[in-house]
């Protein structure tokens, strides 16, 4: 297999830990420690983007070599990796953590492709380093193969997210504790090779900042500045606050597009939160399936709902506010405070274009906000599935003063409950009718904006798991087959009917299949 052109620059213009022994420490003074995966017993190759792989510069003869199971599997290393731990802390559910850093994440180096572009290459599961405390720094194959899916599906729906190459299995257990009930079972250990132009997160700048290492947040500051986001001038105050409010504007938009297919993250720590506006960390995630913006997929948060769908944006705005305390050491609050406005008017600005392309409007108006207020309302109270609600509004006849409302059929969960609203939707749909109309937009104009904005497929848990049932019996096709109806969730697929379902009642209370534990 070639080796790849690797431009290390986190390794090279920033302090590292001097310590090279893999013991669990608090590590001050240093922004990463070098640390190597821990080989496994037999790495196979279960599934990989061959997107990512061609992006990557690895030919599908070099993706089926054994050589590439080795090294994305932790037990070769391609001239010129040089793997580390990253060192961050965060806030977890609200509260400082202190440090955390790459229990079990661990970078390999930073690849420069044909075209230029800058990915680093990260290894999720596969070994111990100086940040895994109590943990043994591995990953089961169940939310392996979840953050491997979503990471490519969230891609094709058009989000900012990191992206995945490859899942290995390791040929070795893992033991988990799933639901954290004292029964712990060995499972299947798998590692993902997951890419981005970089993993810094709002926690890298948080730990030094806590321990007010304020030459070393400094020192990363501008190493993030210069790297990833080159297209930035200027110097001094105005630079780093032209920065902040990047970072800022990047999250706004990327919360609008977890709102506009239903997405819910599950656990936004600081630690979880891109310095890039990436969807970054996927645990226990979910789509909604019937809309309910107080709905979490996390077993962890299921008392406290902080992560909720519905409160998603403002926590952001909370995780940026951590962000920028962090950042008070070399910025004025006036600065921060600018930033965390433009927060604000990104949000209202992508979520007015989220209301637009979804109802097939031209623009959206504050009527229109309402009126999509009113329609969530509906949906909340009557148990509709906003992903096929949405995506058969598009096929609604506008033309009709009173639009029928047969084309919802497949959307409710309760059709009694469905019944019941039936009137109240009658009376929505012959508002949005005449608003609609009011556009003058040619039907298919209209109907494509809808559908490049409202998914026929999103991936919902009960498919993932399926997919993961099939796996853990090693069946790979599930696997292959739902990566590549995501990779075209806004085309409808003739015979792919099933994968744009609604949710089975059998998975409603299904372990997998709706809630998730943080355990992997």
């Amino acid at each position: 297999m070639h080796s790849p052109h690797f431009d290390n620059a986190f390794v090279r213009e920033l302090p590292g830990d001097p310590d090279p022994s893999p013991e669990r420490r608090q590590v001050h003074g240093a922004l990463y420690s070098r640390v190597d995966p821990t080989p496994v017993a037999a790495p196979r190759l279960l599934a990989w983007s061959a997107e990512m792989a061609e992006r990557l510069g690895f030919s599908e003869d070099e993706v089926a070599s054994p050589a590439f199971a080795e090294v994305f599997g932790g037990n070769a290393l391609l001239d010129g990796m040089q793997p580390y731990a990253a060192n961050y802390g965060g806030h977890q559910f609200g509260h400082w953590a202190g440090q955390l850093g790459d229990g079990r994440a661990i970078s390999l180096g930073e690849l420069v492709n044909a075209a230029g572009e800058r990915w680093e290459l990260q290894l999720k599961g596969a070994g111990p380093t100086p940040y895994s405390r109590t943990a043994d720094g591995r990953a089961v194959l169940r939310s392996s193969v979840r953050e491997f899916l979503c990471s490519e599906a969230m891609h094709h729906l058009g989000v900012p997210t990191t992206r995945a190459l490859s899942l290995v299995g390791t040929g070795e257990d893992v033991v988990r504790d799933m639901f954290y009930d004292g029964h712990p079972q060995a499972e299947p250990g798998a590692i993902v090779c997951r890419v981005a132009p970089s993993f810094i997160r709002f926690g890298n700048f948080e730990l030094p900042a806590s321990r007010g290492e304020t030459e070393l947040l400094r020192q990363l500051v501008d190493f993030c500045i210069a790297r990833d986001f080159p297209h930035l001038s200027g110097d001094g105050e105005a630079l780093y606050g032209a920065w902040f409010g990047e970072v800022c504007e990047r999250t706004a938009v990327t919360m609008a597009h977890w709102m506009r297919v239903g997405f819910v993250h599950g656990v936004m720590n600081t630690d979880n939160l891109s310095i890039l506006g990436l969807t970054i960390d996927y645990g226990p995630y979910g789509w909604i399936d019937d809309y309910d913006p107080d709905w979490t997929p996390n077993t962890t948060d299921a008392g406290q709902r902080r992560y909720r769908y519905g409160q998603q944006p403002q926590v952001a705005y909370w995780n940026l506010s951590r962000l920028a305390g962090a950042l008070s050491l070399l910025l004025p609050v006036e600065t921060l405070q600018d930033g965390l406005r433009r927060y604000v008017d990104a949000y209202n600005l992508a979520e007015r274009n989220s209301i637009a392309r979804k109802l097939g409007l031209r623009e959206c108006g504050d009527d229109d906000v309402e009126l999509m207020q009113q329609l969530r309302e509906w949906l909340h109270r009557h148990q509709v599935d906003m992903t096929i609600f949405f995506r058969a509004l598009a096929s609604v006849d506008i033309a009709q003063v009173q639009p029928e409302p047969q084309v919802f059929a497949e959307a409710y969960y309760d059709p009694e409950l469905g019944t019941q609203g039936e009137a109240a939707l009658r009376a929505w749909l012959a508002r949005y009718a005449e608003r609609a109309r009011a556009d003058a937009w040619p039907a298919e104009q209209r109907i494509a904006r809808m559908n490049a904005a409202n998914p026929r497929y999103v991936l919902r848990n009960y498919l993932a798991q399926q997919a993961i049932d099939r796996a853990a019996q090693g069946d790979l096709q599930g696997i292959a087959e739902l990566l590549e109806v995501m990779r075209r969730p806004y085309e409808d697929q003739p015979g792919r009917e099933a994968y744009a379902a609604r949710r089975p009642e059998w998975a409603r209370d299904r372990a997998g299949c709706s809630m998730l534990s943080c355990s992997s």
